[in-house]
């Protein structure tokens, strides 16, 4: 069964409009439900909507209300919604384009890939595309998805763009409130020696099918346990220590690096053979690749 478009409209640059659809770049992951349960029967715990007053009412008698003031409300329907005017609802018009790395990465949200509608919108498509890589820019605009207009971004990726939605300036926390009270002073030089030579042997190239939700098959086990009668003892976590000192950060660095795995010949998480650290030397180093765009941290 061929995926649904999320979305079906045009992205507009200046004079030229590219008709595309939106598809969702992601899906959920494996999960387990818990439901509540009423402990003395075993009975499972619903809920009802009710008006106070009234009781239980049926859901077609439900509406949106939005509070204008205490107890009072403006209640809208589904068509009187679909009604307001906004042209990012069908376009998406592209209005800046910035630099690969200038958005912090705590912007972006959520990834769609973007395909040409027909084959007629398949030339202008590949030309925004092609121009996109050269220019190694982003496109930025806003589109109308699901009921709110969200800041989006495009860019290439493979044969295809990548679209995705973008928070606003003010549903992003500050960073520097959270890491003002950190120290800037710099690290001891052997010390980051040794992080940098571990960093190096635990290098590999990324491989997203070698890991698995640890978690989600920790709680199947623990479900077939119980289900089987058995009785689970919780184990108490042993604490992380605190206040290391700085010989205890080299110690531990050191014995890193010189156990099983932390060697030359050990396979990194990802697969792939780490390689063994060069010895560091003065000279100036290489210009960062152009190939992989790195996004900016906060």
């Amino acid at each position: 069964m061929a995926a649904r478009a999320y979305w079906r409209g045009q992205i507009r640059l200046a004079l030229v409009s590219i008709p595309v659809e939106i598809f969702s770049a992601t899906k959920s992951g494996a999960q387990i439900a818990f439901n509540q349960i009423y402990e003395p029967t075993g009975q499972r715990v619903k809920y009802e909507k009710v008006v106070p007053g009234v009781g239980p009412v049926d859901a077609e008698d439900i509406v949106k209300g939005y509070q204008v003031e205490k107890g009072t409300y403006v209640t809208m329907t589904d068509e009187e919604l679909d009604a307001v005017k906004l042209e990012s609802k069908k376009t998406l018009e592209l209005t800046q384009f910035v630099d690969y790395d200038e958005v912090d990465v705590l912007y972006f949200e959520k990834p769609y890939f973007v395909v040409p509608a027909d084959d007629l919108a398949e030339e202008a498509f590949i030309v925004l595309r092609e121009a996109l890589k050269k220019t190694r820019k982003m496109g930025v605009g806003q589109l109308a998805l699901r009921g709110r207009e969200y800041l989006v971004s495009v860019k290439p990726c493979g044969r295809g763009i990548v679209l995705e939605t973008m928070r606003y300036a003010d549903e992003v926390n500050k960073a520097q409130s959270y890491f003002r009270d950190i120290s800037d002073a710099k690290p001891d030089e052997e010390l980051l020696d040794l992080a940098e030579t571990l960093i190096d042997r635990k290098t590999g190239k990324f491989d997203p099918s070698q890991y698995h939700d640890r978690y989600i098959e920790a709680l199947r086990d623990l479900i077939e346990q119980k289900r089987k009668g058995k009785k689970i003892h919780a184990e108490e976590e042993e604490k992380p220590a605190r206040g290391s000192n700085v010989i205890d950060l080299m110690a531990a660095l050191k014995r890193s690096i010189d156990r099983p795995g932390g060697d030359g010949g050990s396979k990194a998480k990802g697969g792939a053979v780490a390689k063994k650290a060069p010895a560091r030397k003065d000279a100036p180093k290489k210009a960062a690749s152009k190939s992989a765009p790195a996004r900016k941290r906060a």
